[in-house]
């Protein structure tokens, strides 16, 4: 394995390790923490099928050119992980871990299966939110209506995920470091520039 399924196997397993030695109540807590989020990747993913689903099955699934999907080019959060494990089965998380060590393909990202797509039950937050150049031009040119409400929910999604106050992906990463556990892909903590927007917010 290279240092990026090495890096995604590791934080799999460590939360996966550390779900199953909390009680039940704690982990009852955790999903009333990530409730609001999964209500904001519900509308988000109704308004990408509303709108987006013909053009990029079309432009991009079928004839399988889509960059999108690239090999180790996927950024993966570790509040990603977390709400990811919550909310998949013990089955969906032994996939993830095989597709990790075994991906179908050595030019696509390691997640991304030929008969069923993206093996994550709550997928990335940058895969979800990423909308190539063409599909923007080819839905948004016509359609004001929907360029104005991705627009909001690009705000909804910072409010999770970008530091300028406590977001719930800070939380999360904060959670698991009092723990005493840590992982790479706890950017919000690890990434210079997220760490800057941070220290900038409490001092401002």
């Amino acid at each position: 394995m290279n240092i990026y399924q090495t890096e995604q196997l590791e934080t799999l397993l460590m939360v996966r390790r550390h779900f199953e030695g909390l009680p039940g109540s704690e982990i009852a807590a955790l999903h009333d923490k990530i409730a609001d989020y999964l209500a904001f990747r519900t509308d988000a993913a109704i308004f990408l099928e509303s709108y987006f689903a013909p053009v990029c099955t079309a432009s991009c699934y079928r004839s399988q050119i889509s960059a999108c999907c690239s090999k180790d080019g996927i950024i993966t959060f570790f509040g990603d992980v977390v709400v990811n494990m919550l909310t998949s089965r013990a089955d969906e998380v032994d996939r993830l871990e095989r597709a990790i060590r075994s991906p179908e393909s050595e030019r696509k990202c390691i997640y991304l299966s030929q008969k069923s797509g993206c093996l994550w039950r709550v997928k990335p937050i940058v895969c979800e939110m990423f909308l190539c150049r063409e599909a923007r031009q080819q839905v948004f040119e016509n359609r004001p209506d929907a360029m104005e409400k991705w627009g909001a929910l690009e705000r909804i999604k910072k409010g999770f995920t970008w530091p300028d106050k406590p977001v719930l992906f800070e939380v999360l990463e904060r959670d698991f470091l009092r723990a005493g556990l840590s992982s790479p892909l706890m950017y919000i903590h690890t990434s210079p520039g997220l760490i800057r927007i941070r220290k900038n917010r409490k001092s401002g």
